[in-house]
């Protein structure tokens, strides 16, 4: 009971108002900007050539409305969103009409998904082990150099690693596709052929985010490690001539996870935003690549979903972090 009532209750409270925080937020925002999807479509008709008397294009502005969940004053859209958003309906794409915006998520959701769970997984594990490896063994040369090949490469943005990568083995090298989810003309049926093709378009944009998480979690946790050196379990462990290895990884590479932990909680909660600007470097056919799209289009329905999708799963993935962390920490557990 008092775990129910101190820890878990409270922590499912914030979990809600951050979600109804952040849906907030991602309604309004959009209705500021300088775009109104029912005029541009109407535009687009009149452009065509297409001669509609007035009363047809009052008609056709309600029922416009009425579809985007534009219909009403501020208050009647927002109550319309929360009863679509219940039902997981954001409506139809404006720019890409009249699919729904659950249906162009779901077709894009699976390439960021296979791209980035499989990118911020490894670069995670080879951070940690490498950056927790290297600050125990300082006084070592490997542990200089990859030092200073992480302090040069964590300030450079991923994209422009991708556009290093793009460059060199896609235009001077021509090893790897320079675009694209899978060959064009392609049938897409799940044989080793097709998931060959798909790795070999994925491993471009998968190494430039790979190679700067790897660094970025290198250096935290070479931190992290650094400042457990000190501490009297290790320099006890060492006195009593527990062997080196041991001490790296189950004194002081596990203690200094925690923070890690939730890191990457919130870097899995990313995932659902997309990397956007990698996406788009490879024409990659992933979330980013749809929000890109969305916002130059002004299409303000498809950007909500994206973004509302990212902000749920952030905070789902901190609340399992939070739920999970009396089980990694026994000072939760016992407080």
């Amino acid at each position: 009971m008092p775990f129910l009532k101190k820890y878990l209750l409270p922590r499912i409270v914030q979990y809600l108002v951050v979600i109804l925080i952040g849906a907030t937020l991602i309604f309004f925002v959009p209705r500021l900007m300088p775009v109104d999807p029912v005029q541009q479509t109407l535009e687009k008709i009149t452009i065509q050539g297409a001669f509609l008397d007035p009363d047809a294009i009052e008609q056709m502005r309600a029922t416009l409305q009425d579809l985007y969940g534009l219909k009403g004053g501020l208050g009647a859209q927002y109550l319309t969103f929360w009863k679509r958003l219940f039902k997981g309906d954001f409506g139809p794409s404006f720019a890409q009409f009249p699919t729904p915006v659950m249906t162009l998520i779901k077709t894009s959701l699976p390439w960021t998904l296979g791209l980035l769970v499989t990118s911020t997984l490894l670069s995670w594990l080879l951070g940690n082990i490498l950056g927790g490896l290297a600050a125990y063994y300082h006084e070592r040369k490997w542990a200089s150099v990859l030092e200073s090949i992480a302090m040069v490469m964590r300030p450079i943005h991923y994209y422009i690693v991708a556009l290093g990568l793009l460059m060199l083995l896609g235009y001077a090298i021509p090893l790897f596709p320079i675009s694209g989810g899978f060959s064009i003309g392609r049938k897409f049926i799940l044989t080793w052929d097709v998931m060959l093709d798909i790795l070999k378009h994925a491993l471009l944009p998968a190494l430039s985010l790979v190679i700067v998480g790897t660094c970025t979690w290198f250096m935290t946790m070479r931190l992290l490690v650094s400042n457990l050196m000190a501490e009297d379990y290790i320099v006890y462990a060492q006195v009593a001539g527990v062997p080196d290895g041991e001490i790296a990884f189950k004194y002081a590479i596990r203690n200094a996870l925690l923070p890690q932990v939730t890191g990457l909680a919130l870097s899995l909660g990313q995932i659902f935003g997309g990397a956007l600007i990698t996406e788009t470097v490879f024409a990659y056919p992933g979330l980013g690549t749809l929000l890109y799209s969305s916002i130059n289009a002004g299409d303000y329905n498809l950007m909500m979903g994206i973004t509302l999708l990212s902000v749920i799963a952030i905070a789902t993935g901190v609340l399992i972090m939070d739920l999970v962390y009396p089980l990694l920490d026994p000072r939760i557990r016992y407080d």
